[in-house]
């Protein structure tokens, strides 16, 4: 079976195909993405904008288009943050339904968290233990942690790097008031949040998933994208300590330049790594690996489970 994931999330809009076959993993056939960053095209009253509407209408469609051309027997879409939370979200969902004929879903944000930790569980085993995950999107801040394929507490928090980039920084690069102020509301912020996952229990492994995540990773000397997934890739408190006393003084443009930089993100990559630096904190961690499944894959395994569960 050849299945279509259309990923609506604050910053793209991700087609994903994979060739999906009962008991196997899913294989990747093609992946595609259209930069529109969602999360920072609202207006002042929280609606996403005309354009960003017209402009994700022509995406979606799109990608209808070329997961018709490339086999796909489903098309499977799904939105997050950045249609979740905005003001206008039946009007946005309407003119994509009416205008391409995709019905796109929305995710809450504890699915979200419940979704990418499924993908992390399948990707490392049952021999992970209990499992503590996190998730920086464009829009929010997944955490999830447990000892089955559901975690056993899921939480997403509104603090996704396009979102902090757009309600907290005034310039490029923001000021050293704006850095500090940020890190200092972000510990106030996750504290309760880190107290509840505390009350779980220790986990045996802690896992980051996402492009945030990767990016860091590789600035702080991680491996490249071309070293292959199954590469082991970490995360440590004191590279990324330094990392951020570095890319706080730095430009939006100068930032693009930096090997495993995307351009297109390149603005988002401070308050990323602020979110990333609380969190770790918070949670009292000096190291998070890198995991290269996250929601997309959660979907996708949810989906064969589902369509398992009714062959058999």
């Amino acid at each position: 079976m050849r299945l279509g994931v259309l990923d609506v999330g604050s910053n793209t809009v991700h087609l994903l195909v994979v060739d999906a076959h009962r008991g196997a993993h899913p294989m990747p056939a093609s992946s595609d993405g259209t930069m529109l960053r969602l999360a920072e095209r609202l207006t002042d009253g929280g609606d996403l904008s005309e354009a960003g509407i017209a402009d994700l209408v022509d995406a979606v469609d799109q990608a209808k288009r070329s997961a018709r051309k490339l086999g796909c027997e489903d098309l499977m879409a799904f939105a997050t943050s950045a249609v979740r939370d905005c003001g206008n979200v039946a009007d946005v969902l309407g003119r994509v339904h009416a205008e391409t004929g995709v019905e796109l879903k929305v995710l809450t944000g504890t699915d979200e968290a419940k979704l990418t930790f499924l993908a992390a569980r399948r990707w490392l085993g049952w021999s992970a233990g209990r499992l503590l995950v996190i998730d920086i999107g464009g829009g929010s801040l997944e955490l999830a942690i447990g000892m089955d394929e559901a975690p056993d507490y899921a939480k997403s928090v509104p603090f996704g790097a396009g979102r902090i980039t757009r309600e907290r920084f005034s310039s490029d690069p923001p000021s050293r008031d704006e850095v500090a102020a940020t890190a200092d509301w972000l510990a106030e912020q996750l504290a309760p949040v880190a107290k509840k996952i505390a009350k779980r229990g220790e986990p045996d492994r802690v896992v980051a998933t996402s492009k945030t995540f990767r990016t860091l990773a590789r600035l702080t000397g991680a491996a490249p994208y071309s070293a292959g997934p199954r590469a082991r890739r970490v995360l440590t408190e004191p590279g990324l300590r330094q990392l951020v006393a570095f890319i706080t003084r730095m430009s939006a443009a100068d930032l693009a330049e930096l090997e495993g930089v995307s351009p297109n993100r390149s603005h988002q990559l401070v308050a990323g790594a602020l979110v990333a630096q609380a969190t770790m904190r918070a949670l009292s961690r000096q190291e998070l690996e890198i995991c290269p499944w996250a929601l997309r894959e959660g979907v996708i395994l949810r989906r064969l489970d589902q369509a398992n569960g009714e062959e058999s």
